[in-house]
């Protein structure tokens, strides 16, 4: 079992080839030019190992957000993070807290570390702090699970919602805050970023708007007694040296990420002037996906069906009440012109 049904598998169950992959929120406007070259030049030498410490990227990322390297810990994804993490905070029968129908892999990762899972709901289709909080002092949680902005509904928490929360949670329970989307949102939104909390774990990647998805590579910010641990559990030699380059240049250039989030931005307003026009809402987004709702789990799962037979490989949350939405990723202009000409077909 595994969270998501990957598009691979979908075509070879559904005997459909897709020709617009929008369902996995992966950057279709690719990597950086210098993060390709960096790649395939890395690529040459692959039969050496790659640096097992991460120490170019770890001291390039700590020179970006003003802290120490050893506030810094790189691995194969936050996937890999969430795992990491509950292994070294939860001790089976142990609690965590995440929100009902958010990212679900920290689901996963915490019943294989043998914790209870406990869930808080949604209010206003946006994470619950309040009720986040109060389960975790309820049920005396270990670990508090907050995707901001959040996954699937691109829903954004302010600093200060998420400093109410990381206040308002048990001593000795730490708040693991997955920003795979931080660099889509307004800038100075999100917490200011700082290594000296030992309550607060701050997963990011480079599967989103650095378009690094399937280079498997992302870091965590964390307080450097907490990094110190994760460097013992943590698979040393499971960050590829391609990944590490790529990543590495990708630092360097800005230009792109910053054209990456321009047209993100121009694309989500977009989207919802598609779905507009054919009669429907959207949920505000400060991701680089759009959460259309369809009213009802029928109309959305209809929806999904009918776009998936079409060629465009799309996904919907499962968890009711976001069970009747359906999210789109932002593409490229040809991607949108290209789904705003079936959109309206399956309907």
């Amino acid at each position: 079992m595994v969270p998501f049904e990957a598009p691979e598998a979908l075509e070879k169950r559904l005997g459909v080839r897709f020709h617009l992959r929008l369902g996995a929120n992966e950057s279709l406007f690719g990597p950086s030019p210098a993060a390709i070259e960096a790649m395939r030049e890395r690529a040459a030498t692959s039969f050496h190992y790659g640096d097992p410490q991460s120490y170019e990227l770890r001291h390039a990322l700590a020179e970006r957000f003003g802290i120490r390297a050893d506030n810094v810990c790189v691995a194969s994804g936050i996937d890999e993070l969430l795992s990491l993490a509950t292994r070294l905070f939860v001790a089976p029968g142990e609690f965590v807290v995440t929100s009902v129908g958010t990212y679900p892999t920290f689901d996963f990762a915490a019943l294989g570390a043998g914790a209870d899972v406990r869930k808080a709901p949604y209010r206003n289709d946006a994470p619950d702090v309040e009720a986040l909080a109060e389960e975790a002092r309820h049920c005396k949680a270990r670990l508090v699970y907050l995707a901001n902005p959040d996954n699937p509904t691109g829903a954004l928490l302010g600093a200060l919602e998420v400093a109410r929360l990381r206040e308002a949670l048990p001593h000795d329970c730490v708040l693991l805050l997955d920003e795979a989307y931080s660099d889509f949102a307004p800038v100075g939104t999100l917490p200011k970023i700082s290594g000296g909390d030992p309550g607060v774990l701050r997963l990011r990647t480079f599967s989103k708007a650095y378009g690094m998805a399937g280079a498997r590579i992302g870091y965590v910010i964390a307080h450097d007694s907490h990094i110190r641990e994760l460097d013992k559990i943590r698979l040393h030699f499971g960050v590829n040296a391609v990944a590490q380059a790529g990543a590495l240049a990708s630092l360097s250039d800005d230009r792109h990420l910053n054209h990456v989030v321009a047209e993100t931005s121009k694309g989500r307003r977009r989207l919802r002037e598609v779905a507009l026009t054919c009669g429907f809402e959207t949920l505000p987004s400060a991701t680089n996906f759009v959460a259309i709702d369809f009213g009802t789990r029928e109309k959305a799962e209809a929806v999904l069906n009918s776009l998936l037979q079409k060629g465009v490989f799309v996904r919907k949350p499962s968890a009711p009440p976001l069970d009747r939405l359906v999210r789109i990723t932002i593409g490229r202009s040809e991607d949108l012109d290209l789904f705003e000409e079936i959109f309206p077909t399956v309907l």
